[in-house]
């Protein structure tokens, strides 16, 4: 029985003993070829780098042929079918590709002119405090191995030597930290300020911000875009530069470092197993540049609900529509919180698997990594006694904590550049669009009553504008805002001197007319010859009133400069508040002319109206468009508004029912509503007359009936 178990035991032994052998044999082959195979596997990664460097600068190029192709493409498609398609886009999906680094690009150029920028300055600046950062925490680790190393040798005067430079270093560490959060600060602020000067430059030129608000539908809220996105977008784009940068450079730093302490066969085969799980965790990492994105745009609804509701408080108030307001405000505040809830969900789950993976696992062959120059010798490494050893587990220890700390901001700004691709496709949207609008390119789902395929034709075309000293339409198509047809080919001329009246039910086309005239509206057929924007002057029936004083409300929207080098000064504005019986403003208020006040809130509305002719006797423009603003002044007022009007040699052009204004006209415009119109010289007498003899008739026919209705019952009897 002994013999037959000693048989079994001698083979399980010998195939030990040779598999120990051949695991000496191929370590003893190893450690001879150790430098060849260690060049071999550095050569390979960087050989693999440069290849996926290559494959990446192929396919940028060749989609920027096709992004290239797709913009030709758009500027020969027409508004209408635009508008149409817009309607089934789906909704760009917010991620890492080509899209979002060539709009951080644009960005970049406006937040980063050049190489002499302040920016650029700043930026070189903070890379310094980010070198001397990683360096004294290299500094620090050593220190930290040589004070437990005296610990542990109980030399307690080497101790206090290495505690006190220890403490010695701490004052430039702290203030290398303190310099670095002041860059990143300032750095976010410059960004914001290059961003929304250029962002204003673009808004307030060419008219783009009223062709955003009433031309085109792809930007809902541009206010929250410029004022909250702008200041997101250049706090995420300062804070990935300290959080990216440092971690790449106390990787590199402190994996060269640790390779030179425990080989680089080690820091290569953890290296490997990291990216592996990385891999993993980026696979599962949920969308959160989408979902930050379509967060801010929710937030932007819920705003925009709020003001419209402030904007319109009164005619709600009137209606008793507080509740159905009180529905529409909870659903928006309902839809923001439902997917803010979901993002906390998301995350939850994503910061359970990637704390796991980082802080244990990680740490864990970290662990296994400080370990090898205890356990495994290798190559020149000289013997170690137990001070040596604990002082380079140690710092190999602080070093490796410091690397993983670093590689786990590197995984977890994966997060962070999801969040600035958000940022940064709500900005770059808002930039495309005014290029769009500045190149005549619109985008608007239309909601015509005939339908937009008949007016397909007529939309897509585009009309030409000529400069010039009198106004004249020739076949120019009049379009509604939601695309109607109002009038197929409008024409007529009209010289300087020919006051014009322009009548006609609502909805025919007055206000597109002046739209088209004051540079607002799109000229999609004919010819149109008019003066430049400057020579025309436009007043709503209800004015607007800007902030700041009374002198500027006159002045509006010159600026006490521009005022004082046309030669006007306030006793020149006072002559004209006495003309309009104004003078008694200046009475109200102690500060005078310097007066500020919420006007809006302050005067009433013929206050307003007289406000506003006021501001054109100022300017004296060639030709003035009033829309409707003499309906809350006077006949007496009313009268002194227009014989003061023409004498300043102002062609007028009015929309007004008031028959008062007749006598001030040589020229009518009347639309039908049907598409029809007609153009022909005013005789305010005659049609007046005309218009008394219709009324007589008009109320003498709703008289037959009750006629008919008597001389029956008469003729009864």
């Amino acid at each position: 029985m002994a013999q037959t178990q000693s048989k079994l035991v001698l083979p399980a032994v010998m195939r030990e003993r040779t598999i120990k052998g051949v695991i000496s044999e191929l370590t003893t082959l190893y450690l001879q070829n150790r430098t060849r195979i260690s060049r071999a596997v550095y050569i390979t990664l960087f050989v693999a780098l440069i290849n996926r460097v290559r494959h990446a600068i192929a396919e940028q190029k060749a989609a920027s042929v096709r992004e290239a192709a797709q913009r030709a493409e758009r500027k020969g498609t027409t508004s209408g079918t635009e508008e149409q398609d817009s309607a089934t886009k789906k909704k760009k999906k917010v991620e890492l590709n080509r899209e979002f680094f060539r709009s951080l690009l644009r960005l970049l150029k406006i937040v980063i002119p050049g190489w002499r920028s302040k920016e650029t300055r700043l930026l070189i600046s903070h890379s310094f405090f980010l070198v001397l950062r990683t360096l004294i925490s290299l500094k620090v680790a050593a220190m930290d191995g040589a004070i437990v190393k005296a610990l542990v040798k109980g030399n307690g005067r080497e101790f206090l030597m290495r505690i006190v430079w220890w403490m010695l270093i701490a004052v430039p560490a702290t203030f290398t930290n303190s310099m670095l959060s002041y860059h990143q600060a300032e750095l976010s602020l410059r960004y914001r300020t290059r961003l929304t000067h250029f962002i204003h430059d673009k808004y307030l030129s060419q008219l783009t911000f009223y062709g955003i608000s009433a031309l085109d539908d792809r930007i809902k809220n541009p206010d929250q875009l410029i004022a909250v996105d702008v200041a997101k977008f250049s706090n995420s784009l300062a804070e990935l530069y300290s959080n990216l940068a440092k971690p790449l450079l106390d990787m590199t730093i402190y994996t060269a470092s640790l390779s030179k302490s425990v080989g680089g066969e080690g820091v290569v085969f953890m290296s490997l197993l990291v990216q592996l799980s990385a891999h993993l965790m980026r696979a599962l990492t949920p969308p959160f540049g989408k979902y930050v994105a379509d967060e801010a745009r929710l937030e932007g609804e819920f705003r925009f609900q709020h003001s419209r509701l402030i904007d319109h408080a009164e005619e709600v108030a009137l209606y008793a529509g507080h509740e159905a307001e009180k529905d529409t405000l909870d659903k928006g505040y309902f839809t923001l919180i439902k997917h803010v809830n979901y993002i906390l969900r998301r995350r939850f789950y994503h910061g359970f698997m990637e704390d796991f993976v980082i802080k244990y696992f990680w740490g864990a062959l970290g662990l296994l990594l400080c370990s090898v120059p205890v356990f495994v010798k290798i190559p020149g490494q000289v013997a170690m006694n137990m001070g040596d050893r604990t002082e380079t587990f140690v710092t190999n220890r602080r070093m490796l904590l410091s690397a993983s700390d670093a590689f786990g901001r590197i995984m977890f700004s994966y997060r962070e550049i999801m969040e600035l691709a958000g940022y940064t496709s709500r900005v770059a949207s808002l930039l495309e669009v005014m290029d769009d609008i500045q190149a005549g390119h619109f985008e608007k789902k239309l909601v015509s009553s005939s339908g937009t395929e008949d007016n397909e034709a007529v939309l897509k075309g585009r009309g030409k504008v000529v400069e010039s000293k009198d106004i004249e339409f020739i076949d120019v198509p009049i379009i509604s805002p939601n695309g109607d047809v109002l009038v197929k080919a409008l024409s007529f001329s009209l010289k300087q001197g020919d006051h014009l009246l322009v009548v006609g039910p609502n909805g025919c086309g007055k206000s597109s007319l002046f739209r088209i005239l004051g540079g607002l509206w799109p000229v999609y057929g004919g010819t149109v010859y008019k003066p430049p924007f400057s020579d025309i002057f436009y007043i709503p029936q209800r004015p607007y009133l800007s902030r700041g004083s009374l002198r500027q409300q006159i002045i509006y929207p010159d600026g006490i400069r521009t005022m004082r080098a046309k030669g006007v000064t306030d006793a020149d504005l006072m002559s004209i508040l006495r003309i309009l019986n104004l003078e008694n403003l200046l009475e109200l208020y102690p500060e005078g002319w310097d007066a500020e006040a919420e006007w809006r809130d302050v005067l009433s509305g013929g206050l307003q109206q007289r406000v506003a002719m006021a501001r054109l006797f100022y300017h004296r423009p060639r030709y003035a468009i009033l829309d409707e603003c003499t309906s809350s002044v006077t006949l007496d007022t009313e009268k002194v508004m227009y014989d003061n009007a023409k004498a300043l040699g102002i062609t007028l052009m009015t929309v007004s029912h008031r028959r008062s204004l007749w006598k001030y006209h040589s020229k009518i415009l009347q639309f039908d509503g049907q598409g029809k119109y007609v153009f022909t010289r005013l005789d305010a007498e005659k049609r007046m007359v005309l218009e008394d003899e219709k009324e007589d008739l008009e109320v003498q026919l709703r008289q037959v009936p009750e006629i008919e209705r008597r001389i029956e019952e008469l003729s009864q009897l």
